[in-house]
Protein backbone atom coordinates (compact mmCIF):
# COMPACT_ATOMS: atom_id res chain seq x y z
CA UNK A 1 0.00 0.00 0.00
CA UNK A 2 1.19 3.95 -0.67
CA UNK A 3 0.90 6.45 1.81
CA UNK A 4 1.29 9.99 -0.02
CA UNK A 5 2.42 12.51 2.07
CA UNK A 6 1.58 16.18 1.13
CA UNK A 7 3.66 19.60 1.92
CA UNK A 8 5.69 22.29 0.55
CA UNK A 9 8.53 21.49 1.79
CA UNK A 10 10.32 19.05 4.77
CA UNK A 11 7.08 19.31 7.29
CA UNK A 12 6.31 16.37 5.92
CA UNK A 13 9.39 14.52 7.06
CA UNK A 14 8.51 13.80 11.09
CA UNK A 15 5.48 11.92 10.02
CA UNK A 16 6.78 9.80 7.23
CA UNK A 17 9.64 9.03 9.74
CA UNK A 18 6.54 7.81 12.13
CA UNK A 19 4.75 6.40 9.57
CA UNK A 20 8.48 3.83 8.09
CA UNK A 21 9.00 3.20 11.82
CA UNK A 22 5.34 2.03 13.19
CA UNK A 23 4.87 0.05 9.77
CA UNK A 24 8.02 -0.15 7.56
CA UNK A 25 6.37 -2.31 5.22
CA UNK A 26 3.95 0.74 3.46
CA UNK A 27 5.18 2.38 0.25
CA UNK A 28 5.75 6.24 0.71
CA UNK A 29 5.51 8.84 -1.63
CA UNK A 30 6.60 12.24 -0.68
CA UNK A 31 5.16 15.27 -2.17
CA UNK A 32 7.04 18.26 -2.23
CA UNK A 33 6.24 21.52 -3.89
CA UNK A 34 9.60 23.00 -4.02
CA UNK A 35 7.82 26.07 -6.91
CA UNK A 36 5.82 27.07 -5.17
CA UNK A 37 6.75 27.01 -1.65
CA UNK A 38 6.34 28.28 0.93
CA UNK A 39 2.74 28.00 1.23
CA UNK A 40 2.22 30.02 4.49
CA UNK A 41 2.00 33.04 2.81
CA UNK A 42 -0.08 32.45 -0.10
CA UNK A 43 -3.84 33.15 -0.86
CA UNK A 44 -6.16 30.72 -0.26
CA UNK A 45 -7.10 29.50 -3.14
CA UNK A 46 -3.72 28.87 -4.70
CA UNK A 47 -2.73 26.86 -1.54
CA UNK A 48 -6.16 24.79 -2.57
CA UNK A 49 -5.51 24.63 -6.04
CA UNK A 50 -1.80 23.79 -5.72
CA UNK A 51 -3.23 20.68 -2.69
CA UNK A 52 -5.25 19.36 -4.67
CA UNK A 53 -3.01 19.17 -7.65
CA UNK A 54 -0.77 17.43 -5.86
CA UNK A 55 -3.32 14.84 -4.08
CA UNK A 56 -4.21 14.29 -7.72
CA UNK A 57 -0.97 13.70 -8.72
CA UNK A 58 -0.49 11.33 -5.60
CA UNK A 59 -3.43 9.02 -6.66
CA UNK A 60 -1.80 8.95 -10.24
CA UNK A 61 1.37 7.56 -8.96
CA UNK A 62 -0.81 4.40 -7.02
CA UNK A 63 -1.45 6.08 -3.79
CA UNK A 64 -4.04 4.61 -1.51
CA UNK A 65 -4.30 7.14 1.42
CA UNK A 66 -3.29 10.86 1.66
CA UNK A 67 -1.99 12.49 4.55
CA UNK A 68 -1.62 16.43 4.78
CA UNK A 69 1.44 16.53 7.22
CA UNK A 70 1.10 20.21 7.24
CA UNK A 71 -0.22 22.83 8.84
CA UNK A 72 -1.30 25.68 6.46
CA UNK A 73 -2.51 22.42 3.82
CA UNK A 74 -4.70 21.66 6.73
CA UNK A 75 -6.46 24.46 7.52
CA UNK A 76 -6.89 25.14 4.28
CA UNK A 77 -7.70 22.48 2.04
CA UNK A 78 -8.23 19.72 4.01
CA UNK A 79 -12.21 19.46 3.64
CA UNK A 80 -11.57 20.48 -0.15
CA UNK A 81 -8.92 17.44 -0.92
CA UNK A 82 -11.58 15.03 1.23
CA UNK A 83 -14.88 16.26 -1.34
CA UNK A 84 -12.38 16.16 -4.41
CA UNK A 85 -11.00 12.57 -3.49
CA UNK A 86 -14.29 11.10 -2.38
CA UNK A 87 -14.77 8.34 0.34
CA UNK A 88 -12.57 5.92 -0.84
CA UNK A 89 -9.21 7.75 -0.26
CA UNK A 90 -8.90 8.16 3.10
CA UNK A 91 -7.43 12.18 3.75
CA UNK A 92 -5.74 12.27 6.93
CA UNK A 93 -5.08 16.14 8.55
CA UNK A 94 -2.77 17.53 10.67
CA UNK A 95 -3.83 19.57 13.94
CA UNK A 96 -1.67 20.93 16.40
CA UNK A 97 -1.52 19.31 19.74
CA UNK A 98 -3.25 22.19 21.76
CA UNK A 99 -5.92 19.66 23.93
CA UNK A 100 -3.13 17.49 25.21
CA UNK A 101 -0.73 19.96 26.17
CA UNK A 102 -3.91 22.60 28.05
CA UNK A 103 -4.80 19.30 29.87
CA UNK A 104 -1.94 19.08 31.66
CA UNK A 105 -0.36 22.48 31.30
CA UNK A 106 -1.44 26.10 33.38
CA UNK A 107 0.06 28.32 30.27
CA UNK A 108 0.60 27.16 26.89
CA UNK A 109 2.75 29.02 23.76
CA UNK A 110 2.04 27.61 19.86
CA UNK A 111 4.84 28.42 17.88
CA UNK A 112 3.72 28.60 13.95
CA UNK A 113 4.53 30.40 11.14
CA UNK A 114 2.69 34.16 11.38
CA UNK A 115 0.13 32.69 9.03
CA UNK A 116 -1.46 30.53 11.31
CA UNK A 117 -0.28 32.42 14.23
CA UNK A 118 -3.23 35.00 13.02
CA UNK A 119 -5.36 32.14 11.45
CA UNK A 120 -9.06 32.11 13.11
CA UNK A 121 -8.24 28.20 12.59
CA UNK A 122 -5.46 28.79 15.39
CA UNK A 123 -7.72 30.58 17.14
CA UNK A 124 -10.90 27.99 17.18
CA UNK A 125 -8.92 25.20 18.20
CA UNK A 126 -7.83 27.54 21.08
CA UNK A 127 -11.24 28.49 22.16
CA UNK A 128 -12.20 24.50 21.65
CA UNK A 129 -9.25 22.69 23.45
CA UNK A 130 -7.77 25.69 25.82
CA UNK A 131 -9.44 23.70 28.57
CA UNK A 132 -8.61 27.26 30.96
CA UNK A 133 -5.33 27.19 30.47
CA UNK A 134 -3.47 30.93 29.58
CA UNK A 135 -2.63 29.78 25.53
CA UNK A 136 -0.94 32.39 23.90
CA UNK A 137 0.68 32.04 19.92
CA UNK A 138 3.89 32.70 19.01
CA UNK A 139 4.64 33.45 15.60
CA UNK A 140 8.56 32.15 14.30
CA UNK A 141 9.34 34.55 12.05
CA UNK A 142 11.60 32.29 9.28
CA UNK A 143 12.03 29.07 11.37
CA UNK A 144 10.47 26.92 8.52
CA UNK A 145 12.50 28.66 6.08
CA UNK A 146 15.48 28.13 7.59
CA UNK A 147 14.91 24.46 8.28
CA UNK A 148 14.19 23.88 4.53
CA UNK A 149 17.10 25.44 3.60
CA UNK A 150 18.74 23.47 6.75
CA UNK A 151 20.79 26.65 7.82
CA UNK A 152 21.98 26.06 11.32
CA UNK A 153 22.51 30.05 12.08
CA UNK A 154 19.32 30.71 10.93
CA UNK A 155 17.17 28.17 12.80
CA UNK A 156 19.08 28.90 16.31
CA UNK A 157 18.63 32.91 15.52
CA UNK A 158 14.67 31.86 14.94
CA UNK A 159 14.46 29.53 17.76
CA UNK A 160 15.77 32.34 19.89
CA UNK A 161 13.41 34.76 18.94
CA UNK A 162 10.75 32.51 19.35
CA UNK A 163 12.02 31.71 23.11
CA UNK A 164 12.70 35.40 23.90
CA UNK A 165 8.60 36.17 22.72
CA UNK A 166 7.37 33.08 24.71
CA UNK A 167 5.87 34.65 28.09
CA UNK A 168 8.06 33.60 30.80
CA UNK A 169 5.65 31.65 32.95
CA UNK A 170 5.25 29.61 29.99
CA UNK A 171 5.25 25.41 31.16
CA UNK A 172 4.23 23.76 27.66
CA UNK A 173 5.32 24.87 24.14
CA UNK A 174 3.37 23.21 21.35
CA UNK A 175 4.59 22.94 18.01
CA UNK A 176 2.30 24.19 15.56
CA UNK A 177 3.80 23.96 11.99
CA UNK A 178 5.05 20.10 10.98
CA UNK A 179 8.83 21.62 10.38
CA UNK A 180 9.66 22.53 14.12
CA UNK A 181 9.63 19.01 15.76
CA UNK A 182 13.41 18.50 12.82
CA UNK A 183 14.79 20.72 15.63
CA UNK A 184 12.77 20.03 18.70
CA UNK A 185 16.23 18.78 20.48
CA UNK A 186 17.25 22.40 20.03
CA UNK A 187 14.30 24.10 20.85
CA UNK A 188 14.17 22.06 24.07
CA UNK A 189 17.70 23.32 24.65
CA UNK A 190 17.49 26.80 24.66
CA UNK A 191 13.85 26.92 26.46
CA UNK A 192 13.77 26.88 30.38
CA UNK A 193 14.05 24.25 32.33
CA UNK A 194 11.22 22.33 32.96
CA UNK A 195 9.07 23.34 29.54
CA UNK A 196 7.88 20.51 28.13
CA UNK A 197 7.34 20.33 24.46
CA UNK A 198 4.16 18.50 21.84
CA UNK A 199 4.33 18.02 18.44
CA UNK A 200 1.75 16.18 16.59
CA UNK A 201 3.70 13.62 14.30
CA UNK A 202 3.71 10.71 15.87
CA UNK A 203 -0.36 11.44 16.55
CA UNK A 204 -0.72 12.06 12.85
CA UNK A 205 1.18 8.80 12.00
CA UNK A 206 -0.74 6.67 14.36
CA UNK A 207 -4.23 8.00 13.17
CA UNK A 208 -3.24 6.98 9.54
CA UNK A 209 -2.56 3.60 10.87
CA UNK A 210 -5.84 3.17 11.88
CA UNK A 211 -7.51 4.65 8.82
CA UNK A 212 -5.53 2.11 6.86
CA UNK A 213 -6.87 -0.96 9.12
CA UNK A 214 -10.09 0.42 8.82
CA UNK A 215 -9.66 -0.32 4.88
CA UNK A 216 -9.16 -4.11 5.06
CA UNK A 217 -7.23 -3.99 2.24
CA UNK A 218 -3.81 -5.83 1.36
CA UNK A 219 -1.17 -4.11 3.12
CA UNK A 220 1.55 -5.38 1.18
CA UNK A 221 4.74 -2.99 0.08
CA UNK A 222 8.36 -3.03 -0.22
CA UNK A 223 8.82 -0.56 2.24
CA UNK A 224 9.63 1.88 -0.34
CA UNK A 225 10.40 5.69 0.06
CA UNK A 226 9.24 7.70 -3.56
CA UNK A 227 9.72 11.90 -3.78
CA UNK A 228 8.06 13.70 -6.33
CA UNK A 229 9.08 17.44 -6.28
CA UNK A 230 6.08 19.66 -7.67
CA UNK A 231 4.77 16.76 -9.46
CA UNK A 232 8.16 15.54 -10.81
CA UNK A 233 10.33 12.24 -9.61
CA UNK A 234 13.48 13.15 -7.50
CA UNK A 235 15.08 12.87 -4.65
CA UNK A 236 14.82 14.69 -1.28
CA UNK A 237 16.51 18.31 -0.81
CA UNK A 238 19.74 17.77 0.52
CA UNK A 239 19.29 19.71 3.16
CA UNK A 240 16.87 16.75 4.20
CA UNK A 241 19.91 14.81 5.80
CA UNK A 242 20.01 17.65 8.54
CA UNK A 243 17.67 16.34 10.28
CA UNK A 244 17.19 12.45 12.00
CA UNK A 245 13.95 11.61 10.42
CA UNK A 246 15.66 12.75 6.86
CA UNK A 247 18.24 10.70 7.31
CA UNK A 248 15.93 7.53 7.77
CA UNK A 249 13.77 8.26 5.14
CA UNK A 250 16.65 9.00 2.38
CA UNK A 251 18.17 5.90 3.21
CA UNK A 252 15.41 3.84 2.31
CA UNK A 253 14.88 2.31 -1.02
CA UNK A 254 13.35 4.05 -3.89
Amino acid sequence: MTVALIDSGLGLLPTSAWLRRLRPELDLLLCLDPDGAPWGPKPAPWVVDRVLTAADRAIDHGAEVVVLPCNTASVTALEEVRAHLGTTVPVIGTVPAIKPAAAVSRSVAIWATAATTASAYQADLIARFGNGSDVVGVACHGLADAIDRGDGDLVTAAIDAAVAATPADCDAVVLGCTHYPLVADEIVARLPAGVTLFDSARAVAAQTLRRIDELDRDLGGIGSVSVLLSGRPGVLPASAVAYEAGRELCAARP
